[in-house]
C-alpha cells in the first residue's frame, strides 16, 4: 500500500492508497469491521511533480500557501459563520482544519482513516485515485470573529482584531447580496483539479459540523492573474489580458512593501505579522452587452489591446504605459478614464496587490443572460490604503464600471503560515 512522506518525516496514506483499503474494507466486512480502515505503510513513488496534477506545495513555512504560489487554474472558495461561543471549540477546529489540510495538499485523504465500518468515512472519497493537483488552502478571519455585529466578543480577541479589519465600505454602484458577502472565517481553496478543490471545502465543512457552518461558497476557473513571472497573462471574460502588472511572487522587496503585514506596525495586532490581508469582491460582467460593443470602444476602455495586451500608447505587453503619449487630436492615446489608468499605481499612490482572481459562471439569469463574471481576489497588507482608495477611486473615473455590477464582497486577515505541530490562528488564538 502507498504513502506519501513530507519533510517531517511523517507519512500517511495516499488518495489512491485509500482506494485500495477501501477495497481491503470491503472484503473484511463479516470479518473484523474496525479493521476495514487499518492502514500500512510502504514507500510512494509519488505522483509526478513535472505534470501539473502531480505537483504538491508545501503547507508549511512563513507565509500561507495560496498567496504567491503559482495561481492554478480551479477555485473553490467558501466563507463560515462560526457557531459556537466557545473558544476552545473554536481552536480545536482550527487544529482540526489544519491536521486536515496537512494531508489533503500532500494528496491524502482527509482524515487518517475511520475505526468502524459502521460509522461515516473521516473521508468522503470523491478524489479517490486523484493526485494533489498543486492544491493550496488558504485560511483567513473576518471582522466578525473578534467581536460580531451586535458588538459581542464571544471568544475574547475583540482587542486584537487590527484596525484596518472592518466590513468593506458601500462603494458606489455595489448590489451586494447578503448571502454572498462576509463570513466569520474564510478558506480559499486552488488546485488544477476542480474536484480536488471541491474535495478539501467539502472535507473542511464536514469537520467543521457543530462549530462552523458554510455561509456561502463560489466556484472559479480560469486564473485571471499571474502571480510568477514563468506563468502567461490569463485573459478574463471580456476576453482581454487580465494582471499584466500583477505582483510577482519573484519580486521580494515589493511583496514586503504591498502585500505582507510587518512585525511592529501594530502592536495590540501582531499575531498577523506574515500575515496579509484579503479583499474578496464578486463582480458581475454585463457579457451580452460587453459583446455588442465595437472592438474600439472595448480597447479604449481597457486602455490595452485586445490581441496583445499592449498598452495602447504602444509596445509589447510589458512595455511601460505612457499616458502622456498624444496621437490624433492631441488626445491622450490611452483614456484617462480607461481601465488600465485609473488603476495603475502612477495614479494611485503606487500601491499594487497581489490579485488571485478567477472567472466564473454560474449559469444564467431569469432573463436567459448569463450569471457570469470575475470573482476578484486580492491580497494587500492594508486594504486602508492599498485597495480601499483606490476602489472608491475607480468607481467615479473607471469608464469600464459601467459594464460590471458587484455582487458580492468580504474582508478576511490571513494570520501567517503554520510550523509543523503548529495550527492555523496560533499566533492569535494560543
Amino acid at each position: 500500500m502507498r504513502s506519501t512522506q513530507d519533510g517531517s518525516g511523517r507519512r500517511g496514506l495516499t488518495r489512491r492508497g485509500l482506494l485500495s483499503v477501501a477495497g481491503a474494507g470491503a472484503a473484511l466486512v463479516g470479518g473484523s469491521a474496525a479493521a476495514g480502515y487499518a492502514v500500512g505503510h510502504e514507500p510512494e513513488p509519488g505522483a509526478r511533480p513535472d505534470q501539473p496534477a502531480g505537483r504538491a506545495y508545501p503547507f508549511h513555512g512563513p507565509h500561507q500557501a495560496g498567496i504567491v504560489t503559482p495561481a492554478q487554474d480551479r477555485l473553490h472558495f467558501a466563507a463560515f459563520d462560526v457557531t459556537t461561543d466557545d473558544r476552545r471549540k473554536l481552536v480545536r477546529l482550527l487544529e482540526r482544519w489544519t491536521r486536515a489540510a496537512e494531508r489533503m495538499v500532500r494528496g491524502e485523504p482527509a482524515g487518517t482513516g475511520g475505526t468502524s465500518y459502521d460509522a461515516p468515512p473521516d473521508d468522503t472519497g470523491e478524489a479517490i485515485g486523484l493526485p494533489p493537483a498543486g492544491l493550496t488552502i488558504t485560511f483567513g478571519f473576518g471582522p466578525t470573529l473578534f467581536r460580531t455585529d451586535d458588538g459581542i466578543d464571544r471568544f475574547g480577541l475583540a482587542d486584537r482584531k487590527p484596525a484596518s479589519l472592518a466590513r468593506l465600505p458601500h462603494f458606489s454602484g455595489d448590489m451586494l447580496e447578503p448571502a454572498r458577502s462576509d463570513g466569520d472565517l474564510c478558506v480559499q481553496a486552488c488546485a488544477d483539479d476542480p474536484q480536488v478543490a471541491v474535495h478539501a471545502v467539502r472535507n473542511l465543512a464536514r469537520i467543521a459540523f457543530g462549530t462552523a457552518s458554510v455561509r456561502w461558497s463560489q466556484l472559479g476557473f480560469g486564473r485571471t492573474s499571474s502571480t510568477s513571472t514563468a506563468q502567461d497573462t490569463p485573459r478574463n471574460l471580456f476576453g482581454f489580458k487580465d494582471g499584466t502588472a500583477n505582483l510577482k511572487a519573484e519580486e521580494a522587496a515589493e511583496l514586503d512593501s504591498h502585500l505582507w503585514v510587518p512585525a511592529g506596525r501594530e502592536t495590540a495586532a501582531d499575531w498577523l505579522a506574515g500575515g496579509t490581508f484579503l479583499v474578496a469582491r464578486r463582480i458581475n460582467m454585463h457579457i451580452e452587452t460587453w459583446d455588442r460593443a465595437p472592438l474600439r470602444e472595448q480597447e479604449l476602455l481597457i486602455g490595452r489591446s485586445k490581441a496583445e495586451g499592449a498598452p495602447l500608447s504602444g509596445g509589447g505587453e510589458f512595455a511601460t504605459a505612457d499616458f502622456t503619449l498624444a496621437g490624433r487630436g492631441g488626445k491622450p492615446l490611452i483614456d484617462s478614464g480607461s481601465h488600465v489608468s485609473v488603476a495603475h499605481p502612477d495614479h494611485n499612490g503606487g500601491v499594487r496587490m497581489l490579485r488571485r482572481g478567477y472567472n466564473f459562471v454560474d449559469g444564467s439569469t431569469g432573463l436567459g443572460r448569463l450569471d457570469a463574471g470575475l470573482f476578484f481576489l486580492a491580497f494587500v497588507t492594508d486594504p486602508a490604503t492599498h485597495y480601499i482608495p483606490m476602489q472608491t477611486r475607480m468607481q467615479s473615473q473607471d469608464r469600464l464600471v459601467e459594464y460590471l455590477r458587484h455582487t458580492g464582497s468580504g474582508l478576511w486577515a490571513i494570520p501567517p503560515g503554520v510550523a509543523p505541530g503548529g495550527f492555523i490562528g496560533e499566533t492569535l488564538l494560543s
